[in-house]
C-alpha cells in the first residue's frame, strides 16, 4: 500500500511541477496576444485559443497538486483553532464525504459530454481557431482522476494519523499547518 500511495503522490507532484511551467508559457502567450493587438493592431485567434486551452489545462491539471500542498481556498474560521487531531478529522471526513462524492459526480456527469465531443470530432469553427476541442474537454476527466488519486493519498495520510502510526507518507507539506491563514 505504501508503494501505491508513494506512486500516486509522485504522480501528483510531477504533474503539478509540469503545470507550473505551463503558467510561464501562458503568461508569454498572453503577452504576445496583447502586444499583437495593441502595438501591431492585429488579432491572433490561434494564440488566443492556445492561451485559453492552456489556462484550462493549468486549472484542471493542477488541482491534485493544489490539494496535495493544501493550497486550495479554505475559509477556516474554526479549522485553525482545532487541535492537530481535529484538523485530521476535518480533512479525513471532508475528503471522504465531500471531495470524493463531488469528484465522482463530476466524472459521471462529464463522461458523456467528453465522449460526445470525441465522437463528433468537435473543433473550433471560428476563423483561425484551433481544432481539437475534444482534447481540451478531456481535461475534465483528467481532473477527476488526479483528484481521486490525491484524495486516496489524503485519506491514507489522515487515516494513518488518526488510526495508525502518525501519517503523511510522502507528503510534500504538512497538510495541517495553516498558521496565519484564514479569517
Amino acid at each position: 500500500m505504501n508503494k501505491l500511495i508513494a506512486a500516486c503522490s509522485w504522480l501528483t507532484e510531477y504533474s503539478g511541477r509540469l503545470v507550473s511551467w505551463a503558467t510561464l508559457i501562458l503568461l508569454l502567450l498572453t503577452l504576445a496576444v496583447v502586444i499583437l493587438r495593441y502595438v501591431f493592431n492585429t488579432g491572433a485567434t490561434a494564440l488566443q485559443d492556445t492561451a485559453l486551452y492552456l489556462h484550462g489545462a493549468v486549472f484542471t491539471l493542477g488541482a491534485g497538486y493544489t490539494l496535495k500542498h493544501d493550497a486550495h481556498v479554505r475559509v477556516d474560521i474554526f479549522y485553525r483553532r482545532f487541535s492537530e487531531r481535529g484538523r485530521h478529522w476535518v480533512d479525513f471526513l471532508g475528503t471522504l464525504l465531500l471531495l470524493l462524492p463531488v469528484t465522482l459526480f463530476i466524472g459521471i456527469w462529464c463522461f458523456e459530454y467528453v465522449a460526445t465531443s470525441w465522437r463528433i470530432g468537435e473543433r473550433s469553427v471560428e476563423a483561425g481557431g484551433l481544432p481539437l476541442i475534444y482534447v481540451q474537454k478531456s481535461l475534465l476527466l483528467i481532473l477527476v482522476v488526479s483528484l481521486i488519486l490525491q484524495a486516496v493519498v489524503e485519506l491514507y495520510n489522515h487515516g494513518k494519523a488518526l488510526f495508525g502510526h502518525g501519517g503523511n507518507i510522502n507528503s510534500a507539506s504538512n497538510p495541517i499547518s495553516h498558521e496565519g491563514e484564514g479569517l
